[in-house]
C-alpha cells in the first residue's frame, strides 16, 4: 500500500505543480502532459513480453475503424457476441456460425489469432431451445400459506392473512402493487421500522402470518421466502411461533439481507405438535425491506419439488445439449470441434461464481426485470456440468488452451478463493484446465490491494493467468453531462499502468498468458454509456488517450 499512496501523491504533486495541463483540445478531450510525453512509437504488441489482446464486435458502427488499430497494435481477438450460445444456435437448436465464420476468416487475413468467448455462460442463452429441452427448472414448491405472494391484494395486509408484531418501536406494514419491486408478479409486502431503541433485538419487530399451521413433532418443514433491502448488512430471522408466542422449533439465526433479492430456505424440525404461524424478526433493519412469495411445507414435499424439476433425466437432456454445442454428435460440429485448429484457446466456463463463491444458479442471482436469454446450466447439472464442459472443449479440440473467466475477482477475496478451490476441484474431476481469465471491469476508485491479492491468489495454481477484459471507468457513478478533467484521465492511466505492474510482479513470466482489453475507443464501449463514461486506450476520434501511453509504458516492462 505504501507504494500505492507513493503513486497518486506523485500525481497529486504533479497536477499541483502544473505538468498535467488543465486545458481541453480542439476535440473536446482533455490532455495531461505528463502521459501525453511519453513515447509510444512502437505498438503495443512489438513491446510487450506476452499476446495483448482486444475485443471486436463486428456489429459496432465503428468496427471497420477500430479492426485495423487491433490489426496493427494486438495480437489476437475476442468476439464480443459472435461465439456465445445465443448468437450461434438456433430455435431448433441447430449452429449458425456465418457471423463467427466471418469474423475467424477477417481475423486470419489479418495475422490475429481468435481467442474463443465463451462455452458456459448463464446469459445471451437461446432460451426457447433449451428450456424445450429442459423444462423450465423452476421448482413448483407445494404451499399451505394464504397469499404467500402478496397477490391478493394492496394497502395493509392484515385481512389478507399477514399482521406484525412489535415491542419496541413502530413496525409499518404495507403490501404495494408494483412489479418492478416484487420478485415475481405483481405485489410484495413493504416493510419499515422506526422510532425504535439503540440495540434493539431482531425478536422486538415481527411480520407474520395470521394463520396458524398444524405442525407435527419429529418432522422436518421449509420455510422459502425472498427478502431484499434499500440497505446492505441488514439481518433476518425465522421462527414458527405458537399461540402462546413461544418457538415450537429451534430460530434461524440471522440471515444477512442485502439490496438484491437474498434467497431464503430454512429447514427446521417441530419439537412439538402445535399450531404455529411463521415469523419474520426484522427487529435489526434499517431502511426498507420487501418480502416476497413465501411459502411452507414439509423437507419431504420440498425436495420431491425439487426433484422434479432437476432430475436425472432432465440433466441428461441438458448435458448432451451440452455437448452437442461443445463437441458435437456424429453429424454436426459444434463450436469448438468446428474451429478445432483456427482457435488457439476458449472461455470455457464464463461467471460460473457468484460474488459469495458460490456456484452460479437461478436461485442466487437476479434476474432484470424483462430479462430474457438467461438459463443456468448449474440448476441442472452442479458443479460437474462445469468439469464436463471442459471435457467436451478437450476432445473438441486438444490443442486448445482452455480458461475458466470470471469478473469482480480483485475485488471479492471469497471469490477469488472460491475459483481457486473450483480449479483445484476440476483437475481433481480428471478435466484439463489451462487457466484463469479475470476480467477486470474496474473504476478508478478501487483498492489496489485488492488487485495484488487476486493475482498472487490465481497465480499460486501454477495455471496460465490472464486479464481477458480489461477496461476502466472514470465516471463509475454515472453522472450525466460528464467530461472527463486531467485528474481523471490521470487516474484512469495511473491505472492501466498499475494493473500491468501488478501482473508483471505476482504473475511469474511463465504464467502470463496476455491481457486483452475489452475494446479500442471510448465511444464503442459497452460502457461509454451516451458520452458519460471513457474507459478504453483511444478515445472517440481515435486518438491516443494517456491510458495508452501508461498502458505501453508499464509492458516494456514485461520484455
Amino acid at each position: 500500500m505504501k507504494n500505492n499512496k507513493l503513486i497518486l501523491s506523485c500525481i497529486s504533486l504533479c497536477l499541483l505543480t502544473g505538468l498535467y495541463s488543465c486545458k481541453k483540445d480542439a476535440m473536446g478531450i482533455l490532455n495531461t502532459g505528463g502521459y501525453d510525453n511519453m513515447d509510444t512509437s512502437g505498438t503495443l504488441k512489438s513491446i510487450a513480453g506476452f499476446p495483448i489482446g482486444f475485443a471486436a464486435y463486428m456489429g459496432d458502427a465503428g468496427f471497420s475503424k477500430y479492426f485495423p488499430i487491433i490489426a496493427k497494435e494486438g495480437n489476437n481477438i475476442t468476439p464480443g457476441n459472435e461465439m456465445k450460445y445465443g448468437s450461434v444456435v438456433r430455435n431448433d437448436g441447430s449452429l449458425n456460425f456465418v457471423n463467427a465464420d466471418n469474423l475467424v476468416s477477417q481475423a486470419s487475413a489479418a495475422g490475429l489469432q481468435v481467442f474463443g468467448h465463451t462455452l458456459m455462460w448463464h446469459s445471451q442463452q437461446n432460451t426457447t431451445y433449451l428450456k424445450s429441452i429442459a423444462g423450465d427448472g423452476v421448482a413448483v414448491i407445494p404451499n399451505i400459506i394464504t397469499n404467500g405472494g402478496f397477490e391478493a391484494g394492496t394497502g395493509d395486509p392484515y385481512g389478507n392473512n399477514w399482521s406484525s408484531y412489535t415491542g419496541k418501536g413502530t413496525l409499518t406494514r404495507n403490501v404495494v402493487a408494483d412489479p418492478a419491486l416484487a420478485h415475481k408478479g405483481n405485489n410484495v409486502a413493504v416493510l419499515s421500522y422506526t422510532n425504535k431503541p439503540a440495540g434493539v433485538n431482531n425478536y422486538e419487530a415481527q411480520f407474520n402470518t395470521r394463520d396458524n399451521y398444524n405442525f407435527n413433532q419429529g418432522t422436518t418443514y421449509v420455510v422459502t421466502a425472498w427478502v431484499k433491502a434499500t440497505e446492505d448488512n441488514n439481518t433476518v430471522q425465522l421462527e414458527l411461533q405458537d399461540a402462546g408466542y413461544s418457538a415450537i422449533s429451534g430460530y434461524s439465526g440471522d440471515i444477512s439481507v442485502g439490496k438484491s433479492w437474498t434467497p431464503i430456505v430454512w429447514r427446521s424440525t417441530a419439537n412439538k405438535s402445535a399450531a404455529a404461524c411463521v415469523r419474520f424478526d426484522v427487529g435489526k433493519m434499517s431502511g426498507t425491506f420487501y418480502i416476497d412469495d413465501v411459502t411452507l411445507c414439509t423437507a419431504a414435499e420440498y425436495d420431491a419439488a425439487q426433484s422434479a424439476a432437476g432430475g436425472t433425466a432432465t440433466a441428461a437432456r441438458v448435458d448432451s445439449v451440452l455437448k452437442l454445442w461443445i463437441l458435437g454428435n456424429t453429424t454436426t460440429d459444434g463450436i469448438v470441434k468446428h474451429y478445432a485448429g483456427k482457435v488457439f484457446a476458449w472461455d470455457v466456463a464464463n461467471e460460473v461464481l457468484t460474488d459469495g463463491g458460490a456456484i452460479r444458479t437461478s436461485q442466487n442471482t437476479t434476474v432484470p426485470s424483462g430479462a430474457t436469454g438467461y438459463f443456468f446450466w448449474a440448476d441442472y447439472l452442479g458443479k460437474d456440468g462445469i468439469v464436463n464442459a471442459f471435457k467436451y472443449a478437450k476432445q473438441a479440440d486438444p490443442n486448445a488452451a482452455l480458461f475458466i473467466n470470471d469478473f469482480n475477482l480483485e475485488t471479492s477475496k471469497i471469490k477469488t478463493d472460491s475459483i481457486v478451490s473450483l480449479v483445484k476441484y476440476i483437475k481433481d474431476k480428471g478435466a484439463q484446465i489451462d487457466g484463469i481469465g479475470t476480467q477486470m471491469h474496474v473504476n478508478v476508485n478501487i483498492n489496489r490491494a485488492g488487485i495484488d491479492y487476486m493475482f498472487e491468489q490465481l497465480a499460486s495454481t501454477g495455471l496460465k493467468i490472464r486479464i481477458s477484459e480489461l477496461d476502466i471507468q472514470i465516471n463509475p457513478l454515472g453522472k450525466v453531462g460528464y467530461v472527463p478533467f486531467t485528474t481523471d484521465l490521470a487516474l484512469q492511466a495511473d491505472l492501466y499502468s498499475y494493473i500491468v505492474q501488478s501482473y508483471l510482479k505476482h504473475v511469474p513470466a511463465a504464467q502470463r498468458h496476455g491481457i486483452t482489453v475489452w475494446g479500442v475507443d471510448d465511444a464503442n464501449s459497452w460502457r461509454y454509456n451516451n458520452g458519460s463514461d471513457y474507459l478504453l486506450l483511444w478515445d472517440k476520434d481515435f486518438r491516443k488517450k494517456p491510458a495508452y501511453a501508461a498502458f505501453y509504458n508499464a509492458l516494456k516492462e514485461s520484455k
